[in-house]
């Protein structure tokens, strides 16, 4: 681990997930875990704290830590995506470092539809809104991640459903929805990790639906993501390769990855999901400014397939928190 990330005390701040939590919440404890025994093998000293929203007892807890960075893992609050802000607020305004991306980029990047305005006026090529085409679409949350509320029913091809199922969505899980075109072909993630020598873009990954039934959406729904029981779970699979037919549409996954990176002001690492179509065209899904780190996620997996140590990576995000305060003393 480099030098200035073993000298590191690190607090390690994470959603307070309560007993009997969904699935997608309890994997912040898995990577909270990931990320500890990557820390503790250093000579850091490393806490652990779950955030609360009381933000006065946050920073009298803080303060009496002293950490030199906070890994920052928290997800949301009370279940709330839009509040994800609230961490790296207050860390900004305690000039505490953190992991990840800064604030102004991960509220921009975390909801969807502002993210999506801001990639179309960058010229990135993303799905068209419900009212801009024809259709099919798929229904998502505008906050929530981690294929929160995403299933078979999220892709709707009458315009006159719309409506109800978006309304559906609501009652039964609140938040606001929106929806897209539903892109049927391709999809790849592309992960990103800061170095020293700047973004380095991770081998693509692409996902793919074995033997889905045609009439099932070839998408990564909830069940696909976390229910281990399932037929998307289990038929839903990632997979790194490279076809020397395939090197343009990666050149061009690769360019847009990094465009990504650099209007949304990420740093440390990242990860773009993309689907491509029937014509061989890439269209950016969302940008994922601090990706899951369990060991089964995507990001870890593109590190396995570049031969890079997780706790490498690990201090390389640490060294990115703390680069700022490096360059300038």
């Amino acid at each position: 681990m480099p030098e200035n990330a073993r000298k590191a005390c690190v607090v390690v701040l994470h959603d307070d997930v309560e007993a009997g939590a969904a699935e997608d919440d309890l994997d912040t404890l898995v990577q909270l875990e990931a990320v500890r025994a990557a820390l503790e093998a250093s000579a850091g000293r490393v806490e652990a704290l779950a955030f609360s929203d009381n933000l006065p007892l946050m920073r009298k807890r803080l303060s009496l830590l002293k950490p030199d960075c906070v890994f920052n893992l928290v997800e949301s609050r009370a279940g709330h995506g839009a509040l994800i802000h609230l961490a790296p607020a207050l860390l900004e305004s305690m000039q505490l470092p953190y992991t990840g991306a800064p604030l102004h980029g991960l509220f921009l990047s975390s909801h969807k539809l502002l993210a999506k305005r801001w990639m179309a006026q960058h010229g990135i090529a993303t799905p068209a809104n419900e009212g801009q085409s024809s259709g099919p679409w798929i229904i998502k949350s505008v906050w929530e991640d981690a294929s929160f509320g995403i299933d078979a029913e999220s892709v709707v091809y009458e315009p006159e459903a719309l409506t109800a199922e978006r309304l559906k969505r609501r009652q039964r899980y609140g938040g606001e929805w929106f929806a897209e075109d539903y892109i049927y072909g391709r999809e790849f993630n592309l992960s990103m990790l800061e170095t020293e020598s700047g973004c380095q873009v991770l081998p693509p990954a692409e996902i793919c639906f074995d033997d889905f039934p045609q009439n099932m959406p070839r998408i990564v729904g909830y069940h696909a993501k976390w229910k281990e029981d399932s037929f998307e779970y289990q038929h839903t699979q990632r997979r790194f390769h490279t076809h020397e037919a395939d090197a343009q549409l990666y050149d061009e996954l690769h360019r847009m990855a990094l465009q990504c990176w650099k209007i949304f002001s990420l740093r440390g690492y990242a990860r773009v999901d993309f689907r491509v179509d029937a014509e061989n065209k890439p269209w950016a899904l969302e940008v994922n400014a601090n990706p899951c780190l369990s060991p089964d996620a995507g990001f870890p997996a593109a590190l396995r397939e570049a031969g890079i140590r997780f706790d490498q990576a690990i201090a390389d995000i640490i060294n990115a928190a703390l680069r700022p305060l490096m360059t300038t003393g």
